[in-house]
């Protein structure tokens, strides 16, 4: 009845109106937040896994909500939304439907409040579990380098005791002989003068006996 009062729509004018009746059949798109706490104590992370549904729009619904006489005008109407960037998404022509990924938002109305607080609520609640996770992580890291530098500090320490045992002991054995300590660990790494020569000297005393005996049991044959 109010139809008949308001003026005429322009052609773009009604495409703007198809462009926004596209927007509202898209807006069941919803992404989730999914959170999966049982793969935080295998890997030490927490595991946000965000999943978008598509909304597939049929053709048929469209050609009707739309007042579209064929699919060619529908696909074409389809386009220039994109290309508007009022929504995205694929055309699938094989099983008439659009796929919308996303599409802009439309005024709030009153009823949708309560989802929207919801949502809110929920996504707070997702924020808060990342954050204790984040928090957990940086605990254990900051434990594991205090025991790391602690270990650290303990090897540098017996090894510092090691080498004053080393020296002490090394001082006391030169003390003991009259040597310089130096001159007794020197003498320690180095065999003495002469021990080379004699082993030579019996090394080659034991195969010249050993040629010796050949000769006795070739005569005696």
């Amino acid at each position: 009845a109010e139809a008949a009062n308001l003026p005429p729509l322009t052609e773009a004018q009604k495409n703007k109106l198809r462009h926004l009746s596209v927007v509202t059949l898209a807006a069941k798109i919803k992404v989730v937040a999914l959170f999966f706490p049982e793969f935080s104590s295998r890997w030490n992370y927490l595991v946000l896994v965000t999943i978008m549904f598509s909304q597939c729009i049929p053709y048929s619904v469209l050609l009707e909500q739309l007042q579209l006489k064929n699919v060619r005008q529908l696909e074409d109407l389809v386009i220039e939304a994109v290309y508007a960037d009022v929504l995205r998404g694929s055309l699938d022509q094989r099983n008439q439907r659009l796929e919308v990924d996303y599409s802009i938002g439309r005024d709030i109305r009153r009823e949708e409040l309560s989802t929207i607080t919801r949502t809110l609520q929920e996504w707070c609640q997702g924020c808060e579990v990342v954050l204790s996770g984040i928090e957990e992580q940086v605990s254990r890291a900051n434990q594991h380098k205090e025991q790391q530098l602690a270990l650290k500090q303990q090897i540098e320490s017996e090894v510092a005791n090691l080498k004053k045992t080393i020296k002490v002991t090394t001082a006391a054995a030169a003390a003991a002989t009259s040597q310089d300590p130096e001159q007794h660990l020197t003498e320690l790494r180095e065999p003495a003068p002469g021990t080379n020569q004699r082993q030579a000297s019996k090394k080659t005393s034991k195969a010249k006996g050993l040629r010796g005996s050949a000769k006795i049991w070739s005569k005696s044959n």
